[in-house]
């Protein structure tokens, strides 16, 4: 039951990759500093991560900045680290680090947008958007008055930013980026920079954005924002798990096989604005957090998650996090080796398709299985959710699902059938390994 496959823009060494890791370094103490995160590689690393995504590193604008260090997406230097996290040999420093533990590096890339102070503002302000009074202009609709936008009308816009991309491939050995706003800069911009990047050493670029013909020849992978809002309103008792049908309908069929998405429960935005993944998903965190490893996609970890943070983090301060042993790193590190162990469950066409296993509770349970068993390497899981806040008997119907499982919590082994009745408690789950 693999995915059909067709021309892939991924490469294949991601296609083991299980989880990427969102380093704030103002979460991190001394000061927040590229050196403090640097010491928190192996204890990343010890979770089976493969991809750590620094927030932007570059020096900050003070113009109209917001709160005490501003906004790290208003950005003052492209070829620039901030000077309040540290120099460009401690970036090269953590890099060299990651890479010796067999992690990798993505830059977070703000492509839309520079602080009003930006060193092109004054060497070249033809760059730059204006309003209808011929002004600089912040993106239109949003309170985003720290910054102003490119435009990509211009080349030689394009130009500066695509060497700007291609230095920190080029010197210091990034392995991709994390793109912020992706769909406000014109896709044709972000294939050409794919090329170039790629004529340098192959890359992973992450779009902070959804749609499809992003995975054309740009992004491998793209934000799964509906799937965290689908699960979201499920977990608030506002949707039913029809909700999460229409993401995976979509998801199976209008993107392309090769095509990789990043489910969260929590990042930086979500955290500072909306809430902490417990005010989010409360009693369904859990089952989110599953379903987030087991369904098609890679899951994020925003950092501290693994430690258990419960407070919302200050966007525009220092805000570090208490660093702990906490059952929640246990309970990720389980499950991100049970996603790089069964090749069901690797990303995009290296993995294996969901298959919807019905149910006698449509409306509240999801239950689906990944069979690779046929393809190279094996390994099939299946998934049942109890989406609801009471308990239920569930009685598995059709699907793929019939045969001897184990019981990925406790190692039971387990005969499914049709007909078999699963017993789970409110907000429940129930994860097979075969």
């Amino acid at each position: 039951m693999s995915r059909p496959s067709d021309v892939t823009l991924v490469h294949p060494e991601w296609s083991r990759d299980a989880a990427i890791y969102q380093i704030n370094t103002r979460q991190f103490t001394p000061e927040g500093t590229l050196n403090a995160a640097r010491e928190q590689l192996p204890r990343i690393a010890d979770l089976g991560i493969k991809i750590v995504w620094l927030m932007p590193v570059h020096e900050i604008g003070a113009v109209n900045r917001k709160g005490t260090l501003g906004s790290p997406y208003a950005v003052k230097d492209y070829y620039s680290v901030s000077s309040e996290i540290g120099t460009k040999e401690d970036l090269a420093a953590f890099v060299s680090a990651a890479h010796e533990l067999g992690l990798k590096v993505i830059l977070d890339w703000v492509a839309n947008h520079t602080a009003w102070d930006n060193v092109l503002v004054d060497e070249h302000p033809e760059y730059y958007e204006r309003d209808y009074k011929g002004d600089f202009s912040p993106s239109p609709w949003w309170d985003w008055d720290d910054i102003i936008d490119l435009d990509y009308t211009v080349a030689g816009t394009r130009e500066y930013m695509l060497g700007a991309l291609c230095y920190w491939v080029a010197e210091f050995d990034i392995d991709g980026y994390r793109c912020d706003v992706a769909g406000f800069v014109p896709t044709d911009f972000w294939e050409h920079a794919r090329a170039e990047l790629d004529a340098i050493k192959p890359v992973f670029m992450l779009a902070e954005w959804e749609a499809r013909e992003l995975h054309e020849s740009a992004f491998d992978m793209t934000y799964a924002w509906s799937w965290n809002t689908s699960m979201h309103e499920i977990a608030m008792g506002k949707a039913n798990v029809d909700a999460l049908r229409v993401y995976y309908a979509w998801n199976d069929k209008a993107y392309k096989s090769d095509s990789m998405r990043m489910l969260f429960v929590s990042n930086h935005d979500k955290n500072s604005w909306e809430g902490t993944e417990y005010e989010q998903f409360g009693d369904a965190l859990d089952a989110a957090i599953v379903l987030s490893v087991v369904s098609d996609g890679m899951p994020l970890i925003y950092n501290g998650q693994e430690a258990g943070n419960d407070k919302r983090l200050e966007f525009f301060e220092s805000d570090p996090i208490q660093w702990r042993e906490h059952p929640m790193g246990e309970f990720y590190r389980r499950l991100i080796a049970l996603k790089r162990e069964n090749r069901a469950l690797w990303n995009g066409v290296w993995g294996a398709r969901m298959v919807e296993v019905r149910t006698s509770d449509a409306q509240e349970v999801l239950a689906f299985v990944r069979d690779g068993r046929s393809g190279d390497g094996g390994g099939a899981v299946a998934a049942v959710f109890n989406f609801s806040d009471r308990a239920r008997e569930i009685e598995l119907k059709s699907g793929p699902h019939a045969g001897t499982w184990t019981d990925f919590d406790g190692g039971a082994h387990v005969e499914l059938r049709a007909g078999t009745v699963l017993s789970l408690p409110a907000w429940g789950w129930k994860v097979f390994t075969a």
